[in-house]
Order: structure tokens, then C-alpha cells, then sequence
């Protein structure tokens, strides 16, 4: 396995910093992570690392960089403050924004391992996830941890072009519980699932780390790209 930094190549012509990691031999499918407010940081790339070891392409676009580069933070208050700023600024970038960038890493997946995509995201990700399955084409499946306003009404309208695969959290205080059931009846295309745990369950580095919800919600992310990127 291998893993570097390369750029992509936007529509707009924006060169969009990623994260790509490599399987050793051909790669079995590829999968696009996208990153928490935290920007691509240890975990993110970790993460995506972690596929690449399970035989996937996987590329990690760093979506705060037209907003500001090289964003890695840690998870103490201010680098939270922060990211939170990152992500408001960068939901106000003009026009589609960073899905922009994230069509640019599926389309690069897709042309580098020749097989088909799927997207991951975790926290602002997750959220990212589920717009670009709904808006964006070349995607197999997508997978959405915690992803912060997917409840709301306007997000709750979109419609997944893809198969879906949503982790929550029982005592996420960023999205409660009340619109996590609501979305699931939204949803019933979507397979939702809720874990005793709270919001950033799946990141090692954060006081909310779970283990049990973890790998829980790994074995079944890895079972829904096996069943739809195959």
C-alpha cells in the first residue's frame, strides 16, 4: 500500500489537494472519504489508508482548500471553533462549491482503479456523502457517519441516487434523535442505523470514541461496499 498527496482537477479548473492511497495489486473498487471540519488530518488520512489496506483505491479531497489551505487540525475547543468557521465559509462558496471537488476525486477514483466508487464521509462529511449521492454521477454507494444537518427539512428533500448506508448516534447532541427517526421514515431506501454512543464515534483520536459502535458500523459499511461495489 501505498499513499500521497496528489491534485485533482476540478471542472472550474480548481486544483483540489487529496489524500490518495493505494492497494497493493489491482485494487478490488475505489472509495472517496470525506473529511470531518478538521480537514484532512492523522485520521482522515488514516482512514483512508485503512481501505487501501482492504484492497480499495480511496482518495480524500481536501474540501476546505479553496477556503484555506492545508487545514489539519487537532479536536481540542479551538481547533473546533475553527473548523466550524471553515465549514461556514465554505458552504457559502458560490455556485456547487466543493461538490465540485468531490466529483473531481469520483471521477479520478473511477479512471485510476477502473472499477466502481463509493463515498464515505464522517461528521460535515457524512452530510457531503448524502448531497453527492443525490447530486453527483459515477457513485456506486455511499455511506454517511454522523453527518451533521442531514435532518433538517431541506436535506431530508434530497433524493439518493445511489444505495445509502447512514450511522447515527443515540446521544449525538448535534443531531437529535427525534430527526434521526424522522429521516428514517423519510428514508426507508436508506439503511439507517443508531448506535449507543455519541457524535464522532468512529475517530480514535476524540473523546467520543466508541469501540463497540465502531466496529459495528465498519463491518457493516465494509459488507454494503462488498454487496455494491462489486
Amino acid at each position: 500500500m501505498q499513499s500521497q498527496w496528489i491534485a485533482l482537477e476540478s471542472n472550474d479548473g480548481f486544483h483540489c489537494p487529496a489524500w490518495e492511497a493505494t492497494p497493493t495489486g489491482m485494487p478490488r473498487a475505489a472509495v472517496v472519504v470525506l473529511q470531518e471540519i478538521f480537514g484532512v488530518n492523522s485520521h482522515i488520512r488514516a482512514v483512508t489508508e485503512r481501505f487501501a489496506a482492504r484492497g480499495y483505491l480511496a482518495v480524500a479531497p481536501a474540501l476546505f482548500s479553496r477556503v484555506q489551505p492545508d487545514v489539519d487540525l487537532g479536536y481540542g475547543p479551538d481547533a473546533m471553533q475553527t473548523g466550524i468557521a471553515l465549514k461556514t465559509a465554505t458552504e457559502q462558496l458560490p455556485g456547487v462549491g466543493v461538490l465540485a471537488d468531490i466529483q473531481a476525486a469520483i471521477d479520478h477514483a473511477a479512471a485510476r482503479s477502473g472499477r466502481p466508487v463509493g463515498v464515505v464521509g464522517f461528521c460535515w462529511g457524512g452530510l457531503m456523502a448524502w448531497r453527492a449521492a443525490s447530486a453527483l454521477d459515477g457513485l456506486s454507494a455511499a455511506v454517511s457517519y454522523y453527518g451533521g444537518g442531514m435532518t433538517s427539512l431541506a436535506e431530508m428533500a434530497r433524493q439518493p441516487r445511489c444505495p445509502v448506508l447512514a450511522h447515527f448516534a443515540r446521544q449525538d447532541r448535534w443531531i437529535p434523535l427525534e430527526g434521526v427517526q424522522l429521516f428514517a421514515a423519510q428514508h426507508p431506501e436508506v439503511q439507517s442505523h443508531v448506535y449507543d454512543a455519541d457524535h464522532g464515534f468512529n475517530c480514535d483520536q476524540r473523546a467520543a470514541y466508541d469501540d463497540a459502535a465502531a466496529v459495528s458500523a465498519r463491518n457493516r459499511t465494509l459488507a454494503f461496499f462488498e454487496q455494491h461495489l462489486s
